[in-house]
């Protein structure tokens, strides 16, 4: 039994939610958006297992705060160019913006690689998170309207199980590599989309349909539409604040995670065994999007969500309990489950018209983005502090509940919504 919830109204129209595409173009644009996913979550995790080694960099002279500070200016760049990426896809079409986004955050990560001091650093690392935090509510707006009316949620969480994979090859070049090839080269690593993806993604990504029939061609002068008006008008103001919340709770839990805990699993005992946790948290998040996913088209986004991020919050809890390797791996591995974020963007995606739920994923995503910039700031503070290990997991499972608290509290939509996200 299917029992799929409404909670999207604007995308309800029947030409959208009847259309399906052939299996050749859904399977293509769920490719390229996967692989371009995959590099930005290569570049965003990869920083995490840099730490060490910035650190320790000769006349640098980094403490845990700043390094906490560098780590945030890729995050508060997705800030800033979240919003302005969603607004530009509606506005100018998918496609174009797309491979903008590719073209910068790879262009300054070669340029992160070759930073001279921390400060160049932190300045190519904000440039590409400009880069980055456009790229999945682009990545989602394309899926949910290309992907068959019933398996929005599951195709939408199969592309970013692609982050997951990018957190696990960052996790395996960074234990293998770090020694030989510094950060620079993990860094580097991350502009291969210049030469790989980006010829791909100009040759073969179609253009939304919505789009094209909205607007006739990219660009298109008096576009009759206003993205904007299906975000911040009427009824849509309250969800869009609720999930900017969730998005910003769930963000700071997320990438304070990601920076910090192995750094202090390793300063609690574990050793260099704790580089094994980043992958183990990403294993877990490409297994929670796909059962995600799964169980969000058959009982709603809502649920789903909500149920995910109270898990997340009680596996973090219970990382604080001294316990054998193993089970704090399962431990891990159950937290990058719940914590995946492919439901929530999905959620946001299916909960807004085609018109504008680039936008709406750029806005959404985009003061979540203050989260993540927060999380990996507050650990370093807190690390600075001595609050050491027990004082971040706090902080980050309480960041869980409150992101499962405001999704749950997403007001539905009229009656004619898109059966994906109840």
């Amino acid at each position: 039994m299917t029992a799929l919830r409404a909670d999207d109204a604007a995308a309800a129209q029947p030409s959208e939610t009847a259309a399906l595409y052939p299996s050749k173009t859904v399977w293509t644009v769920m490719a390229l958006g996967f692989f371009a996913i995959v590099f930005e979550g290569y570049d965003l995790v990869v920083y995490g297992a840099c730490v060490p080694a910035l650190l320790a960099e000769p006349g640098w002279g980094l403490t845990p705060p700043q390094v906490g500070l560098i780590g945030s200016a890729a995050l508060l760049g997705m800030f800033a160019g979240a919003p302005f990426a969603g607004w530009l896809a509606d506005r100018f079409g998918r496609r174009l913006v797309f491979i903008g986004l590719l073209t910068l955050f790879s262009i300054m990560m070669i340029a992160a690689a070759y930073a001279p001091t921390p400060q160049t650093l932190g300045l190519a690392r904000f440039f590409a998170g400009l880069g980055f935090g456009g790229l999945p509510p682009t990545v989602a707006a394309l899926i949910v309207e290309f992907a068959p009316p019933k398996r929005k949620v599951l195709f939408s969480a199969i592309t970013f199980t692609s982050f997951g994979f990018g957190g696990i090859l960052a996790g395996a070049l960074a234990f293998n590599l770090i020694d030989k090839i510094g950060f620079r080269g993990l860094f580097a690593f991350g502009g291969l989309p210049l030469v790989t993806l980006i010829p791909l993604v100009y040759w073969l990504l179609p253009e939304s349909p919505s789009f094209r029939k909205s607007s006739g061609a990219p660009g298109t002068p008096g576009q009759s539409f206003n993205p904007w008006d299906g975000v911040i008008r009427g009824g849509a103001l309250p969800a869009t604040t609720l999930f900017s919340l969730a998005n910003l709770f769930s963000f700071l839990m997320v990438f304070g995670v990601l920076t910090w805990i192995p750094q202090l699993m390793r300063g609690a005992g574990l050793g260099a065994a704790a580089a094994i946790f980043l992958p183990v948290f990403s294993l877990g998040g490409i297994i929670g999007a796909l059962s995600g996913g799964w169980a969000a088209d058959r009982f709603g986004a809502r649920r789903v969500v909500t149920a995910q991020y109270l898990i997340c919050a009680l596996s973090l809890g219970l990382l604080t309990v001294s316990a054998p390797l193993p089970v704090t791996g399962l431990l891990m591995f159950i937290a990058g489950a719940a914590a995946n974020q492919s439901v929530l963007f999905t959620y946001v995606a299916t909960h807004y018209g085609p018109q504008s739920r680039a936008t709406a994923g750029g806005v959404t995503q985009g003061i979540g983005r203050l989260g993540a910039g927060a999380g990996p700031l507050l650990g370093g503070l807190l690390v600075g502090a001595g609050a050491g290990f027990g004082g971040n997991v706090a902080l980050f499972a309480a960041a869980a509940v409150c992101a499962a608290i405001a999704a749950f509290l997403v007001p539905r939509p009229a009656p004619m919504a898109s059966k994906t996200a109840g």
